[in-house]
């Protein structure tokens, strides 16, 4: 697909849809591109807002994945603080916030995720913040300094990130989680409470196993706390909730793809319309490497993704046409930098395997299955590791734990073992 004369429209302004922007022309692509973005802001990535960013230790410019100018450059109709607010699939056009509608060949959906909201009494006080976005990362910030006092609820990534920006700035921080641990469902108990003591470790109050009842107000209306169902008490000057996102898929379901948890996409990222494509946040896969369906909420899957997406828009060779990277994503809190790849099961008990020292947090850990194939890889503060395993969880191939364990076995002499 190259004339001239072909509408490929991207709906989404995040890292999905400029990937996807700059993968069509990669790939030759000399028709009509039109990006469609709800933000002021040229498309940028989102994990600066909970790290680099949010610290102050890098300018927003860092997070921006082409500076303005690359988009006229390229040729691409970039619109920013406009809102898509229909498709028509059999017409094959999209219906802009202005009333105007434009023709499309090929459709790509990229619409992210938004942050699930509390309904306890108070949560809509303007000080209780969510991370999302641009502004929200500065009104966040905007909180943080020696003698303030956050609370954060919900101990998940987001959560804990924000924690240690807030730390590092010397706010008083408190945590609210409902589970035992923080990470606990993504984790399991042994990894998790290596998070959990690197935050009190910094002096962050955890109140664990804890259900929030209400955000407390002040006379003026503004959140000054939050009570607990036990009854505790916690001051603070603002709140972060941060209790997971789901993804934005009203548009998709209006109109009419098929959606379950997230938008259907098969292995080349197209949905049950032909002619439509989903990538990011919003796309649930049939992912051939690990053979269940998976909707991946990080940047590795929306950096990625638009490449293969566009190959199959694009009729490019079959090889070029499947996504089969492993989930991918990495966090920094304080002193601790780590990475995880691949993917388990929620509700599937999986043995964990360490390598190294959990006390010191300088560690991998190994999720195996009940026949010793590992399903995911966490390397904490020991680098290098990422490229060495993934062959591993590709290759399905089952391992002995007392040699995965071992730091003197190299991984490459895993492979074949029993």
């Amino acid at each position: 697909m190259s004339p001239t004369t072909i509408n490929v429209v991207i709906i989404g302004g995040g890292l999905g849809g400029a990937k996807a922007a700059e993968a069509l022309r990669a790939q030759g692509f000399a028709g009509s591109i039109t990006l469609i973005s709800n933000e002021a802001d040229a498309p940028y990535e989102r994990p600066p807002l909970s790290k680099g960013y949010l610290a102050g230790r890098s300018p927003f410019e860092d997070a921006v994945v082409h500076p303005p100018q690359w988009y006229a450059e390229h040729d691409v109709d970039l619109r920013l603080s406009t809102t898509a607010t229909a498709f028509d699939k059999d017409e094959h056009t999209v219906t802009l916030s202005d009333g105007t509608t434009l023709p499309y060949d090929k459709l790509l959906l990229a619409t992210g995720a938004v942050p699930r909201k509390l309904s306890v009494p108070g949560a809509t006080a303007d000080n209780v913040l969510y991370l999302r976005r641009h502004d929200d990362a500065d009104a966040i910030r905007a909180t943080f300094g020696a003698g303030k006092r956050l609370v954060i609820i919900g101990a998940g990534w987001i959560g804990l990130e924000v924690a240690a920006a807030a730390r590092d700035a010397d706010t008083e921080v408190a945590i609210v989680e409902m589970a035992e641990l923080p990470l606990l469902g993504v984790l399991g108990p042994e990894i998790a409470r290596v998070f959990a003591d690197l935050h009190t470790s910094h002096s962050v109050q955890l109140h664990l196993g804890a259900t929030l009842e209400e955000i407390t107000l002040d006379d003026t209306g503004r959140a000054n706390g939050v009570r607990l169902a036990d009854g505790t008490l916690i001051c603070a000057d603002a709140m972060v909730v941060g209790v997971g996102v789901s993804p934005d898929i009203a548009l998709a379901e209006a109109g009419g793809l098929a959606i379950d948890n997230g938008v259907l996409v098969d292995a080349s990222l197209r949905t049950s319309d032909p002619d439509i494509y989903a990538v990011g946040d919003i796309a649930n896969q049939a992912h051939p490497s690990i053979g269940v369906r998976v909707r991946v909420e990080h940047w590795a899957t929306a950096l990625k993704q638009p490449d293969v997406a566009v190959a199959a828009m694009l009729g490019s060779e079959d090889e070029d046409r499947i996504y089969s990277e492993l989930p991918y994503f990495f966090s920094d809190q304080y002193d601790l930098g780590m990475e995880y790849i691949g993917h388990t099961v929620r509700n599937v008990e999986h043995r964990v395997i360490v390598r190294g020292d959990l006390a010191s947090r300088e560690f991998v850990a190994f999720w195996l299955d009940g026949t010793n194939r590992i399903k995911a890889v966490m390397n904490v503060n020991v680098w290098d590791v990422i490229d060495a395993v993934k062959p591993l969880i590709l290759a399905g191939t089952a391992v002995e734990p007392a040699r995965l364990s071992d730091p003197q076995v190299a991984y490459r002499e895993l492979a074949g073992a029993r």
